[in-house]
């Protein structure tokens, strides 16, 4: 890929234009290595040039930040996004991005995604990558469906990143970690295949303030493999399949005081319970290219499926909670998008393209609650509820945008977009897009946009006959009005200005406001570790971002700070999670959502101030999340730190060695994430203590 569309600065202020036109491959009858890497990136560049970054704000964390940064390869992707402007951290690896829940597209060498059940934090893994670009702001109308950010994802490949490696990691919590992975050439195919396992004692955060949780011990893999191979001077075929298998043990807290009588018991030592989970997803793709001239075309079908399953401890969860639920939820979605773009003139490129997508969605549960009697008092004498539905919904969508060069320095971008779901809810929605690019000098770059979106919730829900069966049992839940999960429309405006000075420093300042109707939430009800959609009648989000980031031979410095705002009135859809007071407060008064958070900061630092061996350090800020009745009020503040040092040396005959040491939240600082209170919060969570990780990996 050309450098002028994967720069080495970690902070882009400003996405970057289109990429130029493609020259044809060349006319040889057979291809050498060198052939093959300039195959490679013809084919990068074309692809680029179909994706429409144009407009929006782009962040891009290339493969050398992301392995110099503390925790290396080994960082889970949230982990790398939190170091990205307006990123904020939630428990469970969740991640809020410009004051939203979700609502993120992720693209996988350019083609989109359906999320996982789980989301994809804990799906993708960091040494997979050549670099993670983070787009947000008035999105062009290629964008649909998720649109509060694009977290575009480029894999490496055996034509641009060649060789291997073989290593392990270690330390604090019984974490252990060997992963493997090589780039090469095989029969002519472009390949890169890349594995890690995780063993740790603590996957979920602590419930408790603790070093370590009780019953927190994890497994995870996680594994890529990536094939691409010419099939002549114009096409290309590239395919991809992943996979992430996790494992959890749900941490508990010590001395909760049993509230039933069940099995014949009325005491429980809540530090037995012995509840897990799993997540598991799949996904592949397969991308065409097509180049005849100025037209460049992009077709590429796709799957996903993922599962998560929670497995109770049936008889503690009973007499401590009154309830413990076996759930099972699966999702299996496959689906097309085709794109294209054509340079009908020097001032005008025209992109069109479409995407549909199919998804079967399955729950089934196993409930253990507690009868009744007639004064509303439990009875020892448990019962069993079971329930099982399928349901299968389809996503469409199709856009047409012109990017147009006004002048030299002047560039509008006007699109449309349309987009259909036929899901628990039928609707639809034609959507404008408009984009301007100003660059007054050579330094100076602003911007402006709008975008009207269009959200379709997520496929997982629960049905209204889940609710009605649990009535006059411990299970019944505060209410039984469950109004379906609406699509959210919104309108979109965001500016902003990036100006570089002198030849290391770029300094930027994004604004943004969101006005929406029908906002989409995320809520955990009960103990397991799945969250359930829900709207608000109205919303509003808005904030400022300010960024920058100074690049330089042995120096790369970056910091941000975000401040934002989102907040929502009358909740309007799976009323039945809901306290009825809670309920009849928020009908009538804005409140803030569970995931806003005022300020939050980040900022980190690489030197290499000696031969092959380089220190660097992160932090991250954040002002507290919401908690109490209605989210009136918010957590305490925190700051973490993290620093590392890593040292590449050669052995005679033994190739090139890393070695590498890497402290988390250096500074042993004890901050919670939740505290079990708020709309729709279901445990309290701490964030991780003082970690230890050393490492060590060789090259071939």
């Amino acid at each position: 890929m050309p450098r002028r569309l994967l720069p080495l600065l970690l902070l882009s202020p400003l996405a970057l234009p289109a990429a130029a036109q493609v020259a044809g491959a060349p006319d040889a009858p057979e291809a050498t290595l060198p052939d093959l890497v300039v195959e490679a990136q013809r084919a990068a560049a074309a692809r680029q040039g179909i994706l429409a970054r144009f407009g929006s704000r782009e962040t891009v964390v290339d493969r050398e930040t992301i392995e110099a940064l503390p925790g290396g390869g080994a960082q889970p992707l949230n982990q790398i996004l939190l170091q990205t402007p307006g990123v904020v951290q939630d428990s469970f690896g969740e991640i809020h991005v410009r004051g939203e829940h979700r609502n993120l597209q992720y693209r996988l060498n350019g083609v989109a995604l359906p999320e996982s059940l789980s989301g994809f934090g804990q799906v993708f893994d960091a040494r997979a990558l050549r670099s993670v670009s983070v787009l947000t702001g008035a999105l062009p109308a290629q964008f649909g469906f998720r649109t509060n950010a694009v977290i575009d994802l480029e894999t490496r490949s055996g034509a641009l990143d060649p060789g291997g490696s073989i290593g392990v990691q270690g330390g604090s919590r019984g974490t252990f970690q060997p992963h493997a992975n090589w780039a090469g050439f095989l029969g002519g195919w472009d390949v890169f295949a890349t594995g890690t396992f995780l063993r740790s004692d603590q996957g979920i955060e602590n419930p408790t303030s603790s070093f370590t949780a009780i019953n927190g011990q994890t497994q995870q893999t996680r594994g890529l493999a990536y094939a691409a191979r010419q099939l002549d001077d114009t096409t290309r075929l590239s395919l991809i399949a992943g996979t992430s298998l996790n494992r959890f043990r749900i941490p508990v807290t010590r001395g909760v005081e049993p509230e039933f009588t069940a099995f014949g018991l009325s005491d429980y030592d809540s530090a037995a319970l012995r509840a897990r989970q799993w997540e598991r997803s799949w996904y592949g793709t397969a991308a065409l290219q097509k180049s005849w001239g100025d037209v460049d075309l992009q077709v590429a079908p796709f799957i996903r499926s993922s599962s998560i399953h929670y497995v109770p401890s049936v008889v503690g969860e009973t007499v401590i909670n009154g309830v413990a639920s076996d759930v099972y939820r699966g999702s299996l979605a496959m689906g097309v998008q085709s794109d294209a773009a054509w340079r009908v003139a020097a001032d005008h490129t025209l992109r069109a393209g479409f995407q549909f997508t199919g998804e079967r969605a399955r729950f089934r549960s196993a409930t253990t609650v507690l009868p009744l009697d007639g004064a509303g008092n439990p009875i020892d004498d448990p019962l069993t509820l079971t329930d099982r539905f399928g349901r299968t919904g389809w996503l469409y969508g199709g856009y047409v945008q012109d990017e147009w060069r006004l002048t030299e320095a002047v560039t509008l971008n006007l699109g449309l977009r349309w987009d259909q779901m036929a899901e628990y809810v039928t609707a639809g929605q034609v959507s404008p897009r408009a984009n301007l690019v100003w660059r007054p000098t050579e330094t100076t770059t602003l911007h402006a946009g709008y975008a009207r979106t269009f959200t379709p919730p997520q496929f997982e829900l629960v049905q209204g006959s889940t609710i009605t069966q649990f009535q006059d049992t411990t299970g019944a839940s505060p209410g039984t009005r469950n109004d379906p999960v609406r699509p959210e429309r919104a309108h979109r405006f965001d500016a902003g200005v990036s100006q570089k000075l002198g030849e290391n420093l770029t300094l930027g300042v994004d604004a943004y406001y969101k006005d929406v109707r029908d906002l989409l939430d995320f809520g955990q009800f009960g103990n397991a570790l799945i969250f359930t959609p829900f709207n608000y009648q109205r919303g509003k989000i808005y904030g400022v971002e300010f960024s920058g980031n100074w690049r330089s031979e042995r120096w790369l410095v970056y910091g941000n700070l975000a401040v934002s705002r989102s907040a929502a009135r009358d909740i309007r859809s799976a009323q039945f999670t809901f306290d009825q007071e809670e309920l009849a407060y928020i009908a009538g008064k804005y409140v803030r959502t569970d995931h806003d958070q005022l300020l939050t900061g980040s900022a980190g630092a690489v030197w290499r101030g000696w031969e092959d061996g380089r220190l660097s350090a992160s932090m991250l800020y954040g002002n507290g999340l919401r908690k109490g009745f209605a989210n009136s009020e918010k957590l305490a503040p925190y700051a973490t730190f993290n620093f590392g040092v890593a040292q590449d040396f050669r052995v005679q005959g033994g190739g090139t060695w890393t070695a590498r040491l890497d402290l988390i939240n250096a500074f042993d600082t004890t901050y919670q994430l939740r505290d079990g209170s708020g709309i729709g919060v279901g445990a309290p969570q701490f964030g991780l203590r003082r970690t230890v990780l050393a490492g060590l990996s060789r090259a071939f």
